[in-house]
C-alpha cells in the first residue's frame, strides 16, 4: 500500500497532473493511518442506520421478539468477549446470533478487553504505554476467534470498549492510541472492520486528535458515549464532522434506565447508529428441480465450483447485481465465496434484493484529503455530489476498468451508485483488482 501514499514517479508530468487534477484529489503521503482490510471471499460488510440499545447481558430471544416492532429499536449490542467483561451471557450462542438476525435485529458486537491504566473505575486488567500494542493485538486475536464462533462473519465491525480515562496523563493517551492502532491492524488483517466505543471527553477526543497521524492506524468507526438525549451523529463537540463521516458513527445518547415494550422490561442504554455492524449469514433452500451451479462470479460465464442438489441448504452472506437469470439480476454470495443466481433460491423475492440480506460491500478507507465522486468510472464523467474526506469508508460494491489514475485503471462503484478511483481507496491492491470484490456487470 505504500506506493499509493508516495509521490507518483515515472509518469508524464502533464498527463499525470491532469488526471489527478480531474480526479479532484491530493496525493496521499503516508502508510498510516489507513490500513487495508483483507476480506476473505465469503465476507461482506453490513450497514445499519437505526436506533439500538445495549444491555449488560444479551436479552433472551423471547425478549427480542417482544421488543421487535413494539419498541423504536432494531439493533442490539452484545458483549461477546474480553477479560474485563462483567456480565454473564447465558443467551449468547451461535444459535442466538442466527435467530436474532432472522427476527430482524442488527448486532453491535462489543469486546470488553484490557483497559488503559488511568481508566476511571475498578476494572482489573489494564495496559500501559509499553504493553498497549501487545494488549491490543491479543484482544483483537481473541475477538476474531470469538466472533467467528458466534457466526459473525468477516466483514463484521467489532467494537473495542475503551472506558473513560484520565487524559491529563500523556503516557496514558499514548497507550490508548497504541492499543486502538494494534486492535485495528489485527482486525484488518483478519478480515474484520475495527470500531471503538469511547467517551466523548477522553477516547473520542484523543483518537480525533490523531486522526491523520502517520504513527497510528485509524479505526473504521466510533461509537461515542454522551448521555445528553440528543440522537444526532453530527456536530459532536470533541470530533469534527469530517472525521468518521460516512456511515462510521454511533452514539450512546441515554444511559442506564429501564424500558418496557411488548410486556418485557430491560435495563438498557440507548443508541443511535449509522455504522457498520455484524454480518451474519442466513440460510435458504435451492428451489430448482435440478442441480444448482455455484460459480466463481455472478454470471453464468464464470466457472462452476460446486453443484447443489434440489432442496439443499445454502448459507447466504450478501447479494449483488449480476447477469439476469429468469426474472432477476440478483446473485447471492455464499459463505464459501461462491455465487448462485437468486432466481433459484428460496429468498422472499425472485425479482429484486431481499431486505433481510445486506448488499455485498467491501469498505476501504479513503486515503486522500478530498476524493471527488463521479457518475461513472473515469475522470471524464461529471461530479456526483459531495466528495469523500480522508478516512471515510468507501463502501465498494464492485470494480470496473476506467481511466487511469496513478498506478491503476480500476474504479470502484459505491453502494449509492457513484464511482471513485481505486487509487485512493485503501484495499488489497492499488494496481489491479482487489479480491474478493466482484467485477461490475
Amino acid at each position: 500500500m505504500a506506493s499509493r501514499r508516495t509521490i507518483i514517479r515515472g509518469l508524464a508530468a502533464f498527463g499525470s497532473s491532469l488526471a489527478i487534477l480531474l480526479a479532484g484529489v491530493a496525493i496521499p503521503a503516508a502508510a498510516e493511518p489507513e490500513t487495508p482490510v483483507v476480506y476473505p471471499s465469503g465476507s461482506a460488510a453490513t450497514m445499519a442506520n437505526r436506533l439500538g440499545f445495549d444491555a449488560c447481558t444479551a436479552p433472551s430471544l423471547a425478549a427480542l421478539k417482544a421488543w421487535k416492532g413494539t419498541s423504536p429499536y432494531s439493533a442490539v449490542n452484545v458483549y461477546f468477549g474480553g477479560n474485563n467483561r462483567g456480565c454473564t451471557q447465558p443467551n449468547l450462542t451461535a444459535a442466538w446470533v442466527r435467530d436474532a438476525t432472522v427476527v430482524g435485529w442488527r448486532l453491535l458486537p462489543t469486546y470488553f478487553g484490557y483497559q488503559p491504566y488511568c481508566m476511571h473505575g475498578d476494572k482489573p486488567n489494564r495496559y500501559n504505554a509499553e504493553s498497549a500494542t501487545s494488549s491490543g493485538t491479543s484482544d483483537a486475536t481473541d475477538a476474531v476467534s470469538k466472533a467467528k464462533a458466534l457466526g459473525m462473519r468477516p466483514g463484521s465491525a467489532l467494537y473495542a470498549d475503551v472506558e473513560h480515562y484520565d487524559r491529563t496523563d500523556s503516557s496514558c493517551r499514548t497507550a490508548v492510541r497504541r492499543y486502538v492502532s494494534a486492535w485495528t491492524k489485527k482486525l484488518h488483517s483478519s478480515g474484520y472492520l475495527a470500531g471503538v466505543y469511547v467517551h466523548q471527553d477522553s477516547g473520542l477526543r484523543d483518537l480525533s486528535d490523531s486522526y491523520n497521524s502517520t504513527t497510528y492506524a485509524r479505526p473504521d468507526a466510533v461509537w461515542m458515549a454522551r448521555w445528553d438525549g440528543d440522537k444526532s451523529l453530527t456536530n459532536w463537540p470533541t470530533a469534527p464532522n469530517s472525521h468518521w463521516a460516512t456511515w462510521q458513527r454511533a452514539k450512546q445518547y441515554r444511559g442506564d434506565h429501564n424500558e418496557t415494550w411488548g410486556g418485557v422490561t430491560i435495563n438498557i442504554d440507548s443508541d443511535a447508529i449509522k455504522a457498520p455492524v455484524a454480518t451474519v449469514a442466513r440460510t435458504y433452500k435451492v428451489t430448482t428441480s435440478t442441480s444448482l451451479n455455484a460459480r466463481t462470479g455472478p454470471a453464468t460465464s464464470y466457472s462452476v465450483v460446486r453443484s447443489y442438489a434440489p432442496g439443499a441448504t445454502l448459507s447466504v452472506v450478501c447479494q449483488t447485481t449480476g447477469q439476469k437469470v429468469g426474472t432477476t439480476s440478483v446473485w447471492d454470495r455464499l459463505t464459501s465465496g461462491a455465487w448462485v443466481s437468486d432466481y433459484y433460491v428460496s429468498t422472499p423475492s425472485n425479482t429484486k434484493f431481499t431486505s433481510q440480506l445486506p448488499r455485498c460491500r467491501y469498505p476501504g478507507q479513503v486515503t486522500a484529503d478530498t476524493l471527488t465522486v463521479r457518475t461513472g468510472p473515469g475522470v471524464s464523467y461529471s461530479i456526483a455530489g459531495k466528495a469523500l474526506r480522508r478516512g471515510a469508508l468507501a463502501y465498494v460494491l464492485c470494480q470496473k476498468s476506467g481511466s487511469r489514475v496513478g498506478t491503476t485503471s480500476v474504479w470502484n462503484k459505491l453502494g449509492d451508485g457513484r464511482w471513485v478511483s481505486d487509487f485512493y481507496v485503501s484495499n488489497r491492491s492499488n494496481t489491479s483488482w482487489s479480491a474478493p470484490v466482484p467485477r461490475c456487470p
